[in-house]
């Protein structure tokens, strides 16, 4: 065994020299309320005057700040620009401890709550909670934090389904809420109605028309660019997408289609579009209409006919463009394929022409159509309506007869029954479902019959713009007192749907369902 001897300490007599002092502790707070309400603001001033007193009573503490996020929930971290902040103070050793009022006000995901907690902790950075009184420190303290932290987890779940059921029925009783700050053409009253805004509503209107007189998302954009017209966001930079959006959005008819996306996960806050998922409410006739019902429908056949792909005899693919009045309604008469507009150098000679797009590709098709100069295609136009203008009486007889067609073109099935039997089915899930009873077989023909009452109301929609072309081609005629001798693009917009190119001819097809030939 090894000989130990102890040595005692010295005594220190007359020792003047001080024992140096004990650095005061530099402590933070963080306080957080989960809305923006007045009550809400109240009890965030009273955090932070709270805090500002605590900890300046304490002799051994000095102040390292306080951190509040006001109006932020705590489910997650990624938008608590206070919270991140004093995080960052802690990994550059400017905090020695925090003190909050409680778990849910420092974090209602158990996951992030405990992330932050042992992160600090390696730092040697206490977390004090008042309501629990948990110091993170203590050895007991992660246990409890982290049952706490679960139960204050569960808490924010149990309300989120609370909001969720809350905003459930509103959708139910048919209550819409927009956020008008970032929607164009429209305002709220004193009572938090929608009302119409008259500047940004003429911008609205004049996106629907230009799109109908064939413009592209880009050009829209681009005039209203030029213009210094501003988003409903109040940015300068128009994007499609915006221009889309607008095109698409049914509130601007008066109507509004609620949940149309939901939140995956109450943590991550993540919406995804609702195709189908969860369940949605149409809500007509909410507020005052910007765009007529006729012209928002007209427009959502155009848009669903641009996405469209022709597909050629040959097979060839071919996309939507707009570029030019023309463009896609020039076919080759024999491999029926589109003309495309080309910019042809020949032998110095330079000049616009139109080429059938087989040939341009060289895919080895047969196709050896004819070269049309542009200037030959507009003369085609300028005579076929004066064809049509020469032979006024003929060609009114028969325009006659194409809108007694139209209107004689209708379903069996009108929408008004369709919306009778789907008020019958309603009552009849309603019945079955309160009985627990299989109702499966009525969901699908109410889903039918939704479906059925949209095609007849885009199909009633068709047959009015149909009937207007020829009302718009008969007052055309009525009113054109002698034959037109220069082209016009928009004469091409509003009567000419497709010019064929043959040999020896052009055959002219009239929107109104007129047909001409022109020999070439």
């Amino acid at each position: 065994m090894a000989n130990v001897t102890f040595i005692p300490a010295k005594r220190q007599v007359g020792n003047n020299i001080k024992k140096a002092e004990k650095p005061k502790l530099r402590v933070a707070a963080y306080c957080r309320v989960s809305t923006d309400s007045d009550e809400q603001a109240t009890s965030y001033d009273a955090q932070i005057e709270h805090y500002t007193e605590y900890i300046s009573k304490n002799p051994e503490w000095v102040l390292a700040g306080i951190f509040a996020d006001d109006g932020i929930t705590g489910t997650n971290t990624k938008k608590r620009d206070e919270f991140n902040r004093m995080i960052d103070e802690c990994h550059a050793g400017n905090i020695d401890m925090i003190i909050t009022k409680s778990i849910s006000r420092f974090a209602r995901n158990t996951l992030d709550c405990l992330k932050y907690i042992r992160e600090l902790k390696d730092k040697n950075i206490p977390v004090f909670f008042e309501k629990e009184s948990i110091n993170t420190m203590d050895s007991k303290g992660e246990v409890l934090l982290t049952i706490m932290a679960s139960l204050a987890q569960q808490e924010s779940q149990s309300l989120s389904q609370n909001v969720k059921m809350g905003i459930q029925y509103r959708y139910q009783q048919g209550k819409v809420q927009v956020n008008h700050n970032r929607f164009l053409g429209y305002t709220k009253d004193s009572d938090g109605n929608l009302v119409i805004d008259p500047e940004q509503a003429e911008i609205v209107k004049r996106i629907y028309r230009e799109y109908l007189e064939g413009k592209s998302m880009d050009k829209i954009a681009a005039g209203l660019e030029a213009d210094c017209i501003l988003t409903g966001a109040g940015k300068e930079r128009w994007h499609p997408s915006t221009i889309k959006k607008i095109l698409t959005n049914e509130k601007y008819i008066g109507d509004a289609l609620l949940q149309k996306t939901y939140t995956t996960d109450f943590l991550t806050k993540k919406r995804v579009k609702n195709n189908g998922t969860m369940p949605q409410y149409y809500v007509e006739g909410d507020h005052e209409a910007i765009i007529p019902k006729d012209i928002f429908l007209l427009v959502q056949e155009e848009l669903a006919r641009r996405r469209r792909v022709h597909t050629t005899e040959n097979g060839r693919r071919r996309c939507y463009s707009c570029k030019h009045c023309f463009a896609q309604i020039i076919f080759c008469g024999e491999c029926g394929e589109y003309y495309r507009r080309v910019h042809w150098n020949n032998r110095g000679c330079r000049s616009i022409v139109w080429r059938c797009c087989s040939r341009l590709e060289n895919t080895g098709h047969a196709c050896r159509s004819r070269t049309v100069n542009e200037t030959i295609l507009e003369q085609v136009v300028i005579d076929a309506i004066n064809q049509v203008l020469c032979q006024k009486t003929d060609f009114l007889k028969t325009l006659q007869s194409n809108m007694k067609t139209a209107i004689s073109d209708r379903d069996t099935l009108s929408p008004e029954v369709i919306d009778a039997r789907m008020k019958e089915l309603q009552k009849e899930l309603i019945k079955k479902a309160n009985q627990s009873a299989d109702y499966d077989a009525i969901t699908d023909e109410i889903i039918r019959l939704r479906d059925m009452r949209k095609q007849s109301e885009v199909d009633s929609v068709l047959r009015d713009d149909q009937m207007k072309r020829i009302k718009d081609l008969q007052d055309f005629i009525n009113k054109q007192a002698a034959d037109i001798t220069k082209f016009d693009e928009a004469l091409v917009s509003r009567h000419i749907a497709k010019i064929t190119v043959f040999e020896d001819h052009f055959t002219v097809d009239f929107k109104s369902g007129i047909t001409i030939d022109i020999e070439a």
